[in-house]
């Protein structure tokens, strides 16, 4: 099926979790303009959680709310990203993204996770080597598609692959050039089922059905937690 799975599965999953999803992304769009300033034209860290945030449907109403919050909000906590790396169940590789304002709780709660799965959380460079970090930008298949001008207007704006997959076509940039590739397609139109910045896996582990469901409650588990704004692994979902 390919590394980017079932798109109506993906959906479902996106739809199921929309209001957690829209929780993490008003939390990076808080904390990307407090950081950088409130106009995203002068600020790529707050465009890059705008773009991220409308290729998930966020309303604009949201988004504004978001960056009012930078402003008006004077507690002033202070978030900070934070990677963790582990292993699945079977050995399978796992990097886990975070932007808290507690260290000690994101790492407690990440920690848990893995022991409830089957995994265990390693030190920081433990599985990173195993992964190529990418801009991903996924783009469903449909008739209003074209694959040979969707892939022309890609390549031209700088992606490093054009990839067709069953349901999707995947566009791969190297991560600074992830930025121009995904507005040169905005520009012409394209919806995103998914774009960001991810770690994509130099190969992938197949996993019985036993351990399959530990990965996916492993999964679930974190992509539940406020406090994670990415998962990857190098699982090989069928």
């Amino acid at each position: 099926m390919g590394r980017i799975g079932n798109i109506k599965d993906r959906k479902a999953k996106q739809d199921s979790k929309r209001a957690k999803i829209y929780t993490k992304l008003a939390r990076l769009i808080t904390v990307a303009a407090r950081e950088g300033g409130t106009d995203p034209e002068y600020n790529a860290s707050l465009k890059s959680a705008i773009d991220k945030a409308k290729a998930d449907n966020m309303p604009n109403d949201n988004i504004d709310r978001a960056i009012k919050k930078a402003v008006g909000d004077s507690s002033g906590d202070q978030y900070e990203k934070i990677t963790y790396e582990g292993y699945g169940p079977s050995g399978v590789a796992v990097i886990v993204e975070a932007l808290t304002d507690n260290r000690n709780r994101t790492a407690g709660e990440v920690r848990h996770a893995f022991d409830k799965c089957g995994g265990n959380l390693g030190t920081s460079g433990c599985v990173s080597f195993m992964f190529d970090k990418k801009g991903q930008i996924i783009i469903e298949k449909n008739e209003n598609v074209d694959e040979e001008t969707l892939m022309m207007i890609a390549l031209e704006a700088g992606a490093e692959d054009f990839i067709t997959e069953e349901e999707a076509y995947e566009i791969i940039t190297l991560p600074e050039d992830f930025p121009q590739v995904k507005d040169k397609l905005l520009q012409e139109r394209y919806s995103f089922i998914g774009a960001d910045i991810v770690y994509i896996p130099q190969t992938e582990t197949q996993l019985q059905v036993e351990d399959t469901k530990k990965m996916e409650k492993l999964i679930d588990m974190l992509e539940d937690n406020d406090d994670i704004q990415g998962v990857h692994h190098n699982w090989k979902e069928e």
